[in-house]
């Protein structure tokens, strides 16, 4: 999710170089409490109706305050994460989950990726993603299958082989463990 901040219409110092650096492109670091407040805008606009659009507003207004905050204190607010995958190891591993979601990858890969042992890497992977890596696999296949199934010129069975199911049935059996649908079904109610 992307989230696009009009200087004109904030209520942001007047200066037009903080203006910059508080709008500043960031990508890959760690501010827990701007992320809370990003899952929080996240969720009201991904609900239905957009029924709350005072708190939307306000939930907007934080989150200029927070990246502020980040931005300005970033040197002096320092959020110690300890354990996990430093930034590094997650890009390189994720990155290589994307690159071959139709295969059967092995746990001491993606550890010699991350130059830890599989034990280590395990934890460690766990604790930066929320979940163990072959979890982890199956749902960001999953994910491309979703997308894959709003394509409706391929077949359910296409889709499965191509992402490296061996069976439709055992791709039907994590689809609908996954997402609570078949995949055959979400296929017929994207369209």
């Amino acid at each position: 999710m992307y989230f696009y901040i009009d200087a004109a219409q904030t209520a942001l110092p007047s200066s037009q170089a903080v203006t910059d650096m508080l709008l500043a492109p960031r990508v890959f670091f760690e501010d827990n409490e701007l992320w809370s407040t990003v899952q929080k805008l996240k969720g009201l606009i991904e609900a239905p109706p957009l029924a709350h659009g005072t708190y939307f507003e306000a939930l907007g207004a934080v989150l200029i305050q927070e990246l502020a905050r980040s931005n300005c204190g970033a040197d002096s607010i320092v959020t110690s994460v300890r354990g996990g995958l430093a930034a590094w190891q997650q890009r390189i591993v994720a990155d290589y989950i994307e690159e071959h979601l139709a295969e059967q990858i092995q746990l001491a890969t993606l550890a010699g990726l991350a130059r830890l042992s599989p034990y280590h890497f395990s934890r460690a992977f766990k604790q930066s993603f929320g979940v163990p890596p072959h979890r982890y696999h199956t749902s960001r296949r999953i994910e491309h299958a979703k997308a894959l199934l709003e394509d409706r010129t391929r077949s359910v069975t296409d889709i499965g082989l191509s992402l490296g199911f061996s069976e439709t049935s055992s791709f039907t059996t994590i689809f609908r463990k996954s997402t609570g649908v078949t995949p055959r079904r979400y296929h017929r109610s994207v369209g």
